[in-house]
């Protein structure tokens, strides 16, 4: 419960500030009476659909902590477990030449992340399912492969993706919904301004340009996993403990990730065309092949 609440909350004051941000510039006046303002529509297209992504992308550490069911920073390891964790993190990110992220453990079933936005100061977190049912090696794999996650800049590439694919999706939906609305009108002197044909149209392709745009996104995730694989298998220095760590995931249930991390988790996703993962055989096969 504590994290829909916090979900819905974080998503209503992005898009108030996102609102007031385009009533201050003025481009959210983009319908005039004579037409679409083109200029005004880009303008409003692009703080819709890059600020959202840039917002959440800055808010990602944080919100990690907050949503993250049993998640403990490690400020001062309380175990060797936790001390192993942070050793490991270390090593692998002077071998990356990132600066030192932040480490942390939540409960869970066996599952992983990496969020933030600058790559010198990320946050690694591991699953104390992940320590529970993994040989230390294949652990070492996971964190690699978080490691690689930032030091390949995957979340600023992602938010970048996703900013582009959010703004085509928004000037693409306004500028059909005014043509279909205009056609709709045509000869009707009486009506000014767009009517329901704009509304409809708008929102409808709204939700189809954004289920194509998923997709478009969801093949560039997968493509950064494959990266990420052949990264955790750098820094190990080979590739048979990545291989086993995707072998031994594919055998034990997915943890769930809070939604702002999924896309960077190391389990798979759900449906072919939307999933952030590429199935672990392909994964596997892949690691094999390079």
């Amino acid at each position: 419960m504590k994290r829909i609440i916090l979900f819905v909350l974080t998503n209503i004051a992005v898009m108030a500030v996102l609102m007031i941000t385009t009533r201050i510039l003025g481009v959210d006046r983009y319908l005039t009476a004579n037409g679409l303002n083109m200029t005004a529509l880009a303008g409003f297209s692009l703080i819709m659909g890059f600020g959202g992504a840039t917002i959440s992308l800055l808010m990602s550490k944080q919100i990690a902590k907050w949503s993250t069911p049993g998640f403990v920073l490690i400020n001062q390891p309380r175990n060797a477990d936790e001390a192993w964790i942070v050793d490991t993190v270390a090593r692998f990110a002077q071998k990356a030449g990132i600066g030192m992220p932040e480490v942390g453990i939540f409960e869970g079933d066996p599952n992983a992340f990496a969020t933030g936005a600058n790559k010198n100061n990320a946050l690694v977190a591991v699953s104390t399912g992940l320590l529970y049912n993994m040989t230390r090696e294949e652990v070492e794999a996971v964190i690699g492969h978080e490691v690689a996650h930032i030091a390949n800049g995957d979340m600023v590439t992602m938010t970048l993706i996703q900013g582009v694919m959010n703004t085509f999706v928004v000037f693409l939906s306004r500028v059909i919904g005014y043509a279909v609305d205009s056609f709709l009108r045509k000869g009707d002197s009486e009506s000014s301004g767009p009517g329901i044909g704009y509304m409809v149209t708008t929102i409808v392709l709204d939700i189809l340009l954004g289920f194509l745009a998923g997709m478009v996104v969801a093949w560039f995730s997968r493509q950064r996993e494959f990266r990420a694989d052949a990264g955790a298998a750098q820094l190990m220095g080979r590739k048979q403990p990545m291989i086993n760590a995707l072998a031994r995931l594919g055998g034990l249930t997915p943890g769930e990730l809070p939604k702002n991390m999924a896309a960077l988790g190391i389990t798979g996703g759900l449906g072919k065309l939307f999933s952030t993962h590429p199935p672990i055989e392909e994964r596997i096969a892949a690691l094999q092949q390079g």
